[in-house]
């Protein structure tokens, strides 16, 4: 099936690590994987998960100064605490939690009366669901998998009927999200735990675009996966394909009290511009405190990321990746015609910025956001081989505090010259 054009036009999306977790404050579904409290401790955490102030309207306008054109919230982390009232297992908010109530359907109205994509993240795993440690990966990358008493039948003495239960429960649960949510994209994760042929990653492939054509899958589908899903980290090599780079705006997924590491506004659109120039896009995760309110902190860094995808949307949106390094030295994006360039400048351009390899001849240069025209010229070259595109620095009134944009207009659709010059 071919990739929905709406997830490569987005650019930005918004990750909500939203569930339990944040009651005290701790790492989703890992901190009583990992032992830093115990199963009950964690557990403890639904009597206090009140979503008082969860207003998914206020969410989703958030996220639309943002400049996101999607979001992806938690339905079901790895602990099987589902956000809504399923009707598969006993493990949910509606019936457990002060919350008292379904807190998928108002995210997905109030995301689709504002345009934006529906994203429902869901884990394979369940750490809490009595089923789960009844079978082995027959091909494990971790060795916990084939140990941990969460993931792993005691002894290794397999339970496949159990097994067959588990995987009717999960079938069943996402089969609930297809239907009464009708997501554009679902997240999935916790794959690395069992293998594909285990998942029947196939069978659940076909039932979800048997009842819903167009649905987006991640690569934690494995096979079946639409866009690879790199974390925290900008590639070197940009993945085969439609990909989204993961990131925290601080350093954890949920709401973690402690963690005031938020990175600032400039860094961001640093990690968003190198991602949307190598032709991704930046799934941007923030954490809800249990009330559903996001942090005023991560709350002011994607209005300032959205201040600036806004002075320079003609750069974002609309865009493929632009010039593959060593041409400028910087990310850049092409427009979908392939006769405008743009060129990103996170430093204040001193003299002139320098583009090199470009065979198209340049009609006209400018800072995007003021419109200031720069002078430019064409400094050396053969006939094989073109010289060095110079333009001149722009004046410090347009230079951007967070990076500065340059529109490089071409005469006709972008040449590159990718060869080692002449013998």
């Amino acid at each position: 099936m071919p990739m929905q054009p709406w997830f490569t036009d987005a650019k930005l999306g918004i990750f909500l690590h939203y569930g339990i977790y944040a009651v005290d404050g701790v790492a989703e579904s890992w901190s009583f994987y990992d032992g830093q409290l115990s199963r009950e401790e964690y557990l403890r955490q639904l009597n206090g998960f009140t979503a008082s102030r969860y207003d998914p309207r206020a969410w989703a306008e958030l996220f639309a100064r943002a400049g996101a054109r999607y979001a992806v919230l938690t339905a079901r982390h790895h602990d099987g605490v589902a956000l809504w009232d399923t009707e598969q297992g006993d493990l949910n908010v509606a019936k457990h939690t002060p919350a008292g109530r379904d807190l998928l359907a108002g995210y997905a109205d109030a995301l689709r009366e504002r345009g934006l994509g529906v994203g429902l993240y869901y884990s394979h795993s369940d750490w809490n669901h009595p089923d789960y440690a009844s079978v082995v990966h027959p091909r494990p990358t971790k060795e916990d998998v084939t140990t941990h008493p969460l993931v792993a039948p005691e002894g290794g003495v397999e339970d496949p009927a159990a097994w067959e239960r588990f995987v009717a429960y999960r079938d069943a649960q996402v089969g609930e999200l297809v239907e009464r949510y009708r997501p554009d994209l679902l997240w999935f994760d916790g794959e690395w735990e069992r293998s594909e042929e285990q998942w029947r990653m196939r069978e659940l492939s076909e039932k979800i675009l048997a009842a819903a054509p167009d649905t987006v899958l991640n690569a934690r589908m494995l096979s079946y996966g639409d866009y690879a899903t790199p974390e925290q980290g900008v590639p070197l090599l940009a993945p085969d394909g439609p990909w989204e780079l993961c990131l925290t705006v601080n350093d954890s997924w949920g709401f973690q009290h402690r963690d005031h590491n938020q990175k600032s506004v400039r860094l961001l659109v640093r990690y968003f511009t190198e991602t949307i120039g190598m032709g991704g896009n930046l799934l941007l995760a923030v954490g809800p405190r249990e009330d559903g309110t996001i942090p005023a902190e991560q709350v002011e860094r994607l209005e300032g990321l959205g201040d600036w995808i806004g002075r320079h949307s003609e750069a974002v949106y609309g865009t493929v990746a632009g010039l593959p390094a060593g041409h400028h030295y910087g990310p850049s994006t092409l427009a979908a015609d392939g006769r405008t360039l743009y060129l990103v400048c996170f430093d204040v351009p001193r003299e002139s910025v320098g583009v090199r390899g470009l065979r198209t001849p340049v009609k006209r240069v400018s800072v995007l956001g003021t419109g200031a025209e720069l002078p430019h010229r064409t400094v050396g070259g053969l006939e094989e081989v073109p010289g060095v595109l110079w333009i001149d620095a722009p004046r410090a009134e347009d230079v951007d505090e967070q990076a500065t944009v340059l529109a490089v207009e071409l005469e006709g659709e972008l040449d590159l010259y990718r060869g080692v010059g002449r013998d």
